[in-house]
C-alpha cells in the first residue's frame, strides 16, 4: 500500500475539514425529515467509502464484533441527532455544542472507567459547561431550545463513540466509519417513506453523501495517521470556524452575539484540553 507524504495528509485534512464544514448548509438545504436526511446521507456515503476501502485495500470488510457495533451505534445517533439539532437551531449551535464531546469523555471516563481526572481536566470541564450554557442564554425566546439539547446529546452521542473506539483492536478507521453509515442507513429506513426527489433535494443530499460524508472521510482517515499531533488536533477546527459562514452566506442565518461567545469559550477549553494532553502546553 502507498504511503502519502507528510504535506499531502495536511492538506487532505485541510480538505477534510472543508468539507465537513459545509454539512450545515446542506442540511438546511434538503427539506426532508432528519432521519431520512442522516440515513439517506450516510447510505451514499457508505457505498463511496466502500468503493475506495475495495481499490485500496483489495479486501473485504472485516466482520464487525461487539466493540465496532457498539461504535457504529453511537455514531448512527451522533449523526441523527446532528442533522436534527441542525434542522432545530442554527448550524452554528449544532456544530459547537457537538464539540463539547471532549469534556464528556471526561466525565465518562471518571465516572465509569476510574480514568484519573485531573485539576486541569476539571477547569476544561467547567469552562466547556460556562460555554455552552450562554448558547441557552441566547436562545431562550428564539425557539431553538430543543435543537441545543439535540446538538448537546450529539456531543454525547460523539464521547461515547470515542470511548467504544479505544476497545476496537482489529478494524481499520475507515472500516468503522463504514459500518456506522450502514447502521445509520438502516435505521433510518422508516423514515424513508415520505421523501420527495424534488431537484434540489437531490442535489443536497448527493453532496452530503459524496462529498461532504463520503469523500471527507476519505481524505480523513487517509490522512490522520501521517500527521503530526498537533496537527491532528488544530486542521479539524476549521470545521465549526467555517460551517457558521458557510451558513450565514447561504441563508442569513447568524448565531446569537451569546452564542459567538460560547463557541469561542468551548472551542478555546477544548484545544487547550488537546494541547495540553500532547504536551503542547501546560
Amino acid at each position: 500500500m502507498q504511503t502519502i507524504s507528510r504535506a499531502t495528509a495536511v492538506i487532505f485534512l485541510i480538505f477534510a475539514a472543508i468539507l465537513w464544514s459545509t454539512g450545515g448548509l446542506l442540511i438546511k438545504w434538503v427539506t426532508w425529515h432528519p432521519i431520512a436526511i442522516a440515513g439517506i446521507r450516510s447510505g451514499i456515503s457508505s457505498l463511496v467509502m466502500l468503493a475506495f476501502f475495495f481499490l485500496r485495500y483489495k479486501k473485504p470488510l472485516k466482520k464487525p464484533d461487539k466493540y465496532v457495533i457498539l461504535a457504529g451505534l453511537n455514531y448512527a445517533i451522533l449523526v441523527m441527532l446532528f442533522v436534527a439539532a441542525n434542522k432545530l437551531t442554527t448550524s452554528a449551535n449544532a456544530i459547537l455544542l457537538q464539540f463539547t464531546a471532549p469534556a464528556w469523555v471526561l466525565i465518562f471516563g471518571a465516572l465509569f472507567f476510574k480514568e484519573r481526572f485531573s485539576k486541569k481536566d476539571v477547569l476544561v470541564v467547567g469552562v466547556v459547561f460556562i460555554g455552552m450554557l450562554l448558547f441557552f442564554i441566547g436562545d431562550l425566546d428564539s425557539g431553538g431550545m430543543v435543537g441545543n439539547i439535540l446538538a448537546v446529546l450529539s456531543g454525547v452521542s460523539m464521547a461515547l463513540m470515542i470511548i467504544s473506539l479505544k476497545k476496537v483492536t482489529r478494524h481499520k478507521p475507515m472500516e468503522i466509519i463504514i459500518w456506522g453509515n450502514i447502521l445509520t442507513f438502516l435505521l433510518a429506513i422508516p423514515f424513508y417513506g415520505s421523501v420527495d426527489f424534488t431537484g434540489a433535494n437531490v442535489t443536497g443530499i448527493l453532496l452530503l453523501g459524496v462529498f461532504q460524508l463520503g469523500l471527507s472521510y476519505i481524505f480523513f482517515t487517509t490522512a490522520i495517521s501521517h500527521v503530526t499531533a498537533l496537527e491532528g488536533i488544530l486542521i479539524p477546527v476549521i470545521e465549526p470556524l467555517l460551517n457558521p459562514v458557510w451558513v450565514l452566506l447561504g441563508t442569513g442565518e447568524q448565531p446569537t452575539p451569546y452564542a459567538i461567545i460560547g463557541g469561542i469559550i468551548v472551542l478555546a477549553a477544548v484545544l487547550y484540553h488537546s494541547l495540553y494532553k500532547v504536551g503542547k502546553v501546560t
